[in-house]
């Protein structure tokens, strides 16, 4: 977190990811690149604070139906330029569909199978940059080159619904490819598990458990649960199939000029 800021209220998941160490030596400039879930939740004073961070741009990686349900409240008095970089429509999504268009006698039955059916994170996450690189080529070249309202307000802010997954892989693939240590970027992800614990998540799951849908270990690790392990698995694909993340990235349209511009925006 940069210095003299905090989490904007109304925000849980809210992060500089800025003074993680670097491969060979230094670390990432503080006050270019944020996290968070999503904003809807902002109080007045949560904006004021968001305005102050410094952050003109914010990437919103959510469904346009995520976004009709919670709409960000931004500070009307701020100018943001807001990028929709729509990335999945979330597993989610699919299992309240079943259960809110199944028939009654057949609504349990139907969302029995949706449950069984739920990939584990590391899953999705694989998923997601199989289809996603040309989607997370233009997120590197937002904070490479963000269309800011104003020079002094230069900082970009990405998120989607909880700030983990969506947003987990995108920081940790633009992380990777700056030569971010893995271990610290591992654990920034992780750390969004505890960030969500406690109101945040039971929230969640009072939605859930009122469309008729029972708690599961699959279901609490999609909504609420960063196992270090899921984003390991992402970055070991991203090896595996394209020889590291600034090599995905380039199959996904971004430049070396657009990597080069990344690299000296955060780490100088």
């Amino acid at each position: 977190m940069a210095a003299g800021h905090g989490a904007p209220e109304g925000t849980v998941n809210f992060r500089d990811v800025g003074g993680m160490p670097l491969i060979g030596g230094g670390a990432v400039r503080a006050g270019v690149l944020f996290r968070s879930d999503a904003l809807s939740g902002l109080t007045p004073e949560g904006g004021r604070r968001l305005a102050d961070t410094g952050i003109g741009v914010i990437v919103d990686f959510r469904t346009p139906m995520e976004r009709q349900l919670s709409p960000d409240r931004l500070p009307a008095e701020t100018e943001f330029r807001v990028v929709h970089l729509e990335l999945l429509e979330g597993a989610l999504n699919g299992l309240a569909d079943q259960a809110l268009s199944a028939p009654g006698a057949h609504a349990e039955a139907a969302v029995e199978q949706a449950l069984a059916q739920l990939p584990q994170l590391s899953a999705l996450y694989t998923s997601m940059l199989a289809h996603g690189a040309g989607v997370f080529a233009e997120f590197t070249r937002v904070v490479a080159d963000p269309p800011a309202p104003d020079a002094d307000r230069e900082a970009v802010l990405v998120h989607c619904t909880a700030g983990k997954d969506r947003t987990g892989v995108s920081v940790a693939l633009v992380l990777d490819a700056v030569g971010v240590q893995r271990e610290a970027l591992i654990a920034d992800y992780a750390s969004s598990e505890a960030n969500l614990a406690g109101a945040w998540a039971d929230r969640m799951f009072g939605m859930i458990a009122a469309m008729g849908i029972p708690r599961t270990p699959a279901l609490e690790e999609l909504i609420a649960q960063t196992p270090a392990s899921a984003i390991m698995t992402a970055l070991e694909w991203v090896d595996r199939e394209h020889g590291g993340s600034d090599a995905y990235l380039r199959s996904g349209g971004a430049t070396e000029e657009d990597l080069g511009r990344l690299r000296q925006r955060l780490v100088g």
